[in-house]
């Protein structure tokens, strides 16, 4: 699936034809129709808002009608798979305790969930109707725990839910929205949504999950799905919202992906085009020095740009690199690699991936957009 850029069109396949592939029905615009014609707002930080009313879930789907992947298994490559992994995959990368795994879109397009260990509970997550990842610590109220796809959506979200209370979870939120939890929020990790090939340059010992029936869901072994086929295919380019809905932003396309950043009540989204335009955007966000770059093969990224309590101004290098202080830095990984700088890694300036634009106005709808 090429979600790296907006190319616009029609696209192959209606939202009908997606609700066919994936079990979902039912329809839900951007944010959540409160029937008077405007549109409910997601729970603010210091939980207003929550319980979600059951009013505003939409069920798409059965309760684990989408298997999450409960017993994964890894190999350095596909190459003894039924299926492909081309390098230009699109791949959710993550790096803990010394060790990278890759978890493909091929897979979690299918599956959405995968219950994982390293270096201790992990839990790694991937909307496909909103293009979001989110990777977390699979513990619920310091238990682990396994999670499986409730067959909700939240604002065009994934609703997951945990198997030790039966809680409900927004996948973008990372918090519970209705059941016993409500309100608690899981701890959030770092990952990477990239290619195949990026990922492996960076991390050449990797490892990549392998597909069904080779990993396990929580229906067994025996699910199987063609995973050589985008069931999404299309809808990446079409102005359809979720399975179905509508749109009124005229800033953006809505399948436009943005990184977003938030800071002291002020929230901003990047557009990748502008950020590819730009090469490097050294930005303030609610007080916050951030730099927003692209990394190989269109993948966005962001970080806070002060060192040693001092914002550094930073300029694009090469397709790889920025600089900045005497310093190459590693686009990818944030971390310096030469100079005064050497080993010296920012943090980074969001704990949310790259997604579509209506997901992050969906659930940050005061959203500014640099560039417009």
């Amino acid at each position: 699936m090429d979600r790296r850029r907006y190319l616009g069109g029609a696209g192959a396949l209606g939202i009908g034809a997606i609700a066919g592939c994936t079990g979902l029905t039912g329809s839900q615009g951007s944010g959540v129709d409160t029937g008077d014609g405007g549109k409910s707002r997601p729970p603010t930080a210091d939980g207003e808002g929550l319980p979600v009313p059951e009013s505003e879930l939409r069920r798409g789907a059965p309760k684990d009608a989408i298997p999450a992947i409960t017993d994964p298994e890894f190999a350095a490559d596909w190459r003894d798979q039924e299926w492909s992994l081309s390098d230009g995959d699109q791949v959710v990368g993550v790096a803990r305790g010394g060790e990278a795994r890759a978890y493909p879109l091929s897979v979690l397009n299918w599956h959405e969930i995968v219950n994982d260990e390293l270096d201790g509970p992990l839990l790694v997550t991937y909307c496909p109707l909103c293009g979001s990842a989110v990777t977390a610590v699979r513990e619920v109220n310091g238990q682990e725990t396994t999670f499986g796809v409730s067959g909700f959506l939240y604002m065009n979200d994934l609703v997951m839910y945990d198997r030790l209370t039966d809680s409900l979870w927004s996948q973008i939120l990372a918090t519970a929205i209705r059941g016993d939890r409500t309100g608690d929020t899981l701890e959030l990790l770092p990952s990477s949504l990239t290619t195949w090939r990026a990922w492996r340059e960076e991390y050449p010992d990797t490892v990549v999950l392998l597909p069904p029936p080779a990993s396990s869901t929580v229906n067994g072994r025996d699910v199987r799905r063609d995973y050589g086929r985008n069931p999404y295919a299309g809808y990446e380019e079409s102005r359809r919202i979720g399975i179905g809905g509508s749109y009124d932003d005229d800033r953006l396309h809505p399948k436009a992906i943005v990184i977003g950043i938030e800071g002291d009540g002020v929230s901003r989204a990047y557009p990748l085009e502008a950020v590819a335009a730009a090469g490097v955007v050294n930005d303030t966000v609610g007080g916050r020095p951030v730099v927003v770059t692209v990394a190989r093969d269109d993948t966005l990224v962001a970080y806070e740009r002060t060192v040693d309590g001092e914002p550094l101004e930073f300029a694009a290098g090469n397709a790889r690199t920025m600089t900045a202080s005497g310093s190459r830095w590693n686009r990818a990984t944030g971390r310096a690699i030469d100079g005064p700088h050497e080993g010296t890694t920012l943090a980074p300036a969001t704990e949310k991936s790259p997604m579509f634009f209506f997901a992050w106005l969906d659930f940050t709808p005061d959203t500014e957009v640099y560039g417009t």
